[in-house]
C-alpha cells in the first residue's frame, strides 16, 4: 500500500478496534425493538469509519446484504404474531410487529458492517489475537482461527461433490429433497475424515493446542484517543434522544 493510501485507522491497536466494536454491538442490541429512531443513528459509526479505513461505504453496505436472508427469516414472524397497531400512515395501519421486523433488519445490517470493518482493518488473525490478549479463552480463539483457515477446505469438498453429482445427473439442474439429505450426510462424513487427517498432520508438526500468534502490538496514544472518542459517542447514541435534541436545536435556531 502506498504511503498516501494508508488507512487512517489501520495503525491503531487491534484491541482498541475490538473494544469499540464490542461496545457498539452490545449497546446497539440493547436498544428496544420499537425504537427504530434510536437504532438508525447507530449507522453513524460505519458511515464515518469506512472512509477512514479507505473503504467505500457503498461496498461495505453491499457486503452486509449477504446476511439479509438470515435476518429476514429471524424477524418475518414478528408481523404475524404481534399485530398491535402502532401508528397510521396514509390510511394504512402499521403494527408493532412490522416495526420490530424493520428494527431487526437494521441492527443486523449495522452489526455486520461493524464486524466487516473490524476484520478489514485489523485482520482476522489480529482480531483473534486481540481477543486472547483481552482475556478470551484460548480454546475459543483457536477454534475461530481453525474455522477461518480450513473453511476453504470444506467448501472445496462441497464443490467436488457437487461437480461429481452434476456429472452423473444427465443434464438435470435440480435434485430431489431426499438427495440433498444424502449430500449433506456425505459431506459431513468427508469433513470428519478430512479433519482427522488434518489433526494428525498438525500433531506430527508439533501442534500443542494453540496456534502461533502474530507479533504483539503495543497500546499507544492513538488507541487511547480512538476509544475515548468513539465509546462516549456510542453511549450518547444509546442513552440520549438524538432525534429530539436535533429537532429542539433546529427549532431554537428558527
Amino acid at each position: 500500500m502506498k504511503p498516501d493510501e494508508r488507512s487512517h485507522i489501520g495503525d491503531i491497536d487491534a484491541r482498541a478496534l475490538l473494544i469499540v466494536t464490542v461496545v457498539y454491538i452490545v449497546l446497539m442490541l440493547s436498544v428496544p425493538l420499537h425504537r427504530t429512531d434510536t437504532i438508525i443513528w447507530f449507522a453513524v459509526y460505519p458511515i464515518i469509519s469506512a472512509p477512514l479505513a479507505h473503504i467505500p461505504y457503498e461496498r461495505l453496505f453491499r457486503n452486509s446484504l449477504y446476511v439479509l436472508p438470515l435476518l429476514f427469516f429471524i424477524g418475518i414472524f414478528n408481523p404475524i404474531y404481534d399485530r398491535q397497531p402502532a401508528f397510521i400512515v396514509f390510511g394504512l395501519t402499521v403494527s408493532v410487529g412490522w416495526i420490530s421486523f424493520i428494527s431487526i433488519l437494521i441492527r443486523g445490517l449495522l452489526a455486520t458492517q461493524a464486524l466487516l470493518l473490524l476484520i478489514r482493518v485489523a485482520g482476522f488473525n489480529e482480531m483473534c489475537d486481540s481477543m486472547r490478549r483481552l482475556g478470551c479463552p484460548e480454546i475459543i480463539t483457536t477454534q475461530l482461527l481453525m474455522v477461518y483457515r480450513y473453511l476453504s477446505v470444506l467448501l472445496q469438498e462441497a464443490l467436488t461433490m457437487q461437480q461429481a453429482r452434476m456429472a452423473r445427473s444427465y443434464g438435470k439442474s435440480s435434485f430431489r429433497a431426499s438427495m440433498w439429505g444424502q449430500f449433506v450426510g456425505q459431506l459431513l462424513l468427508r469433513t470428519i475424515e478430512r479433519s482427522r487427517r488434518v489433526n494428525m498432520a498438525m500433531k506430527a508438526r508439533g501442534f500443542n493446542g494453540s496456534l502461533s500468534a502474530s507479533p504483539p502490538s503495543h497500546w499507544d496514544t492513538a488507541a487511547t484517543v480512538y476509544c475515548m472518542i468513539w465509546i462516549p459517542c456510542i453511549f450518547a447514541l444509546r442513552f440520549l434522544d438524538v432525534s429530539s435534541l436535533l429537532l429542539t436545536l433546529f427549532a431554537y435556531h428558527q
